[in-house]
């Protein structure tokens, strides 16, 4: 199995759509779809079922999803030791959830300009691990959301959302102004699994312990809700599919749009790309 290969396949199981599968990994859906279809074949094993609902994942295609995150993350690990042995001019950064964020496209583009043939990656990451990376070494900076965990590391505020809870459309809550946090204490809600940073997961629950399908992607947390009929939390301002509506919470601190990096860490290219982000996100 080629790494590539299996970062596909996980886009496809993360986000359970393949057309959404190919938009994060900026290619069309056929080749994405053939590959898919290959790997299946060297596997030897159907590793997701096709519906005109979405996808879902096997028996094979779960084990596969936790092995194939282990062994990308590891590849990560040595392209980082090798990189910086090598003394290459480079830097990664981990993006949570909000990669078509305005912020993010003007931010790409100012720092590509000001700085030209350095070696930027870019790691994608899901919702159960709030730093992107940046503890285990995988990512120089994140672009993610806070509150969380930020021991031994610093953070800069890039800006600030209101909260809305994801409703079904025909929920007869959905067609509400506002809503308090109270008025859903009956509601099940999706969770993150149980290794998740305590402060994320009160965040997005609320503030208390819930009950819910566990998930650990942006689209798993939306077809929990289309599915099951879950409550969940999400930023206002960002699209969603016509079956689901987002209505604003009254009584919920905002969530703050944050860069992450570890305390200390010297590399210029890092305090570049923070003063650049402050710039791309305040215009």
């Amino acid at each position: 199995m080629e790494l590539r290969t299996l970062r596909y396949f996980v886009a496809v199981a993360e986000e359970l759509h393949f057309g959404r599968a190919a938009t994060r990994l900026h290619m069309s859906q056929p080749p994405l779809s053939r590959a898919i279809k290959q790997l299946e074949a060297d596997v030897g094993a159907l590793l997701l079922v096709r519906s005109p609902a979405g996808v879902t994942l096997t028996a094979v295609g779960t084990v596969l999803l936790d092995e194939a995150r282990a062994l990308l993350d590891q590849a990560d690990r040595v392209r980082v030791r090798v990189s910086a042995a090598a003394g290459v001019a480079t830097i990664t950064i981990g993006i949570l959830g909000d990669g078509t964020d305005p912020g993010v496209a003007r931010l790409a583009a100012d720092f590509s300009r000001h700085h030209p043939g350095i070696d930027i990656r870019v790691r994608d990451t899901d919702l159960t691990d709030p730093t992107c990376g940046l503890r285990a070494g995988l990512v120089d900076v994140a672009l993610t959301r806070a509150p969380f965990d930020v021991t031994a590391l610093t953070a800069r505020a890039l800006r600030t959302d209101p909260v809305g809870v994801v409703l079904r459309a025909d929920d007869p809550l959905a067609d509400r102004d506002g809503l308090l946090l109270a008025e859903l204490s009956d509601r099940r809600w999706f969770q993150f699994p149980q290794d998740t940073d305590p402060i994320w997961q009160s965040y997005w629950n609320g503030g208390r312990p819930r009950e819910g399908p566990v998930v650990r992607t942006v689209q798993e947390c939306l077809q929990a809700v289309l599915w099951n009929g879950t409550a969940g939390l999400a930023p206002l301002g960002h699209d969603l599919p016509a079956e689901l509506a987002v209505v604003p919470l009254t009584d919920m601190p905002p969530s703050r749009v944050v860069a992450v990096w570890n305390e200390g860490d010297t590399n210029p290219l890092i305090r570049s790309f923070i003063e650049i982000a402050s710039s791309a996100y305040h215009r």
